[in-house]
């Protein structure tokens, strides 16, 4: 459903987007995630057909992003979307239906059902008047008045209150059920974990890594053991046991017990010796499996190569690697 190759976007001597390359499949949620100024709002726009690329190309439904007819395909929510605040939900929502050319009873039943989705109340209140959570639920289904193929959200549950942002998010997953390809960007990576099929993580305007999220886990992250015991057990015979290659290990109190984390089995096993040898034992053992948030802040901390205009990226790494979803087209 959606084809980027090579894409790149420079203002000047300043590379926004670097040689990126992803393919998003038809009813997949597919996040884009990065630090501020990493690139993907440029992306996101680019597949709106809003900027246009420097070099490479972008597909979106079958055309190329710059082609006009794109956009009768598409929903775009950017992360600040104002409002006509004269309008009422309902008005607001039939005058972009209009602009569309949809069929008024046509239209009608689509933002009826999408309202109702969106369990937004007050459909005939001033959207001046409206919360700011109102406001984003309409913004939402503006994007659905054409019936696209493909929606991009940038930000869609930013600064909204849970109730609200689990309700997008729920929004979001329906979407994908109905067949809805979805391009999806937030700061907050639980939603992201949440809802999205596939993730590529972007830094300096290059995908530094991509994959499903325990895909990216597993390459990107590390499995952490927190072993607890009755006794503190020795911290330093640990780590001697291991020829010094636990430097990292720590020993905290915890109530009435101590936790040790170590990264292997192995370690473990050196800890329940340690706290055998104190005259304590082993009373618990706890697997931290590294959240998107830890891989995340792993990889935009490496050094990247620069963002000039000129610069390209090694394709020595997995950021270059096949991102064709398993059994789509």
């Amino acid at each position: 459903m959606i084809e980027v190759a090579g894409l790149r976007k420079t203002y000047g001597d300043f590379a926004a987007v670097v040689d990126s390359d992803f393919s998003v499949g038809e009813g997949e949620v597919f996040g884009i995630v990065g630090p501020n100024g990493a690139g993907k709002t440029t992306t996101l726009k680019i597949l709106a057909g809003l900027v246009e690329p420097t070099a490479g190309e972008a597909r979106v439904a079958g055309y190329d992003s710059t082609e006009p007819a794109m956009r009768h395909h598409l929903g775009f929510l950017p992360e600040e979307s104002p409002l006509y605040e004269e309008m009422t939900a309902t008005s607001y929502l039939r005058f972009f239906a209009d602009l569309y050319d949809v069929p008024r009873p046509v239209a009608n039943e689509r933002i009826e059902d999408a309202l109702d989705r969106l369990e937004l109340d007050h459909r005939d209140r001033r959207l001046g008047d409206v919360s700011k959570g109102m406001k984003r639920k309409v913004a939402i289904a503006r994007s659905l008045v054409n019936d696209p193929d493909v929606l991009v959200y940038d930000e869609p549950a930013s600064g909204l209150d849970p109730v609200t942002t689990n309700s997008v998010l729920e929004f979001t997953r329906e979407l994908r059920a109905a067949g809805k390809t979805v391009v999806f960007s937030a700061h907050n990576l639980y939603h992201v974990e949440s809802v999205c099929d596939r993730v590529v993580i972007m830094n300096e305007g290059r995908i530094v890594a991509r994959g499903t999220v325990d895909g990216i886990r597993e390459r990107h992250g590390e499995t952490t053991y927190h072993v607890y015991t009755d006794i503190s057990p020795d911290l330093e015979a640990i780590r001697n046991d291991h020829d010094g290659s636990l430097p990292d290990a720590t020993v905290e109190a915890v109530g009435d017990r101590f936790r040790t984390a170590v990264p292997t089995i192995d370690a473990v096993e050196t800890v329940r010796g340690a706290a055998a040898t104190a005259g304590g034992a082993v009373v618990d053992i706890r697997t931290r499996e590294p959240s998107l948030e830890d891989v995340f802040l792993e990889l935009v901390g490496r050094p990247m190569p620069g963002r000039r205009a000129g610069d390209r990226m090694d394709e020595s790494d997995d950021a270059t690697s096949t991102d064709r979803p398993e059994g789509r087209e």
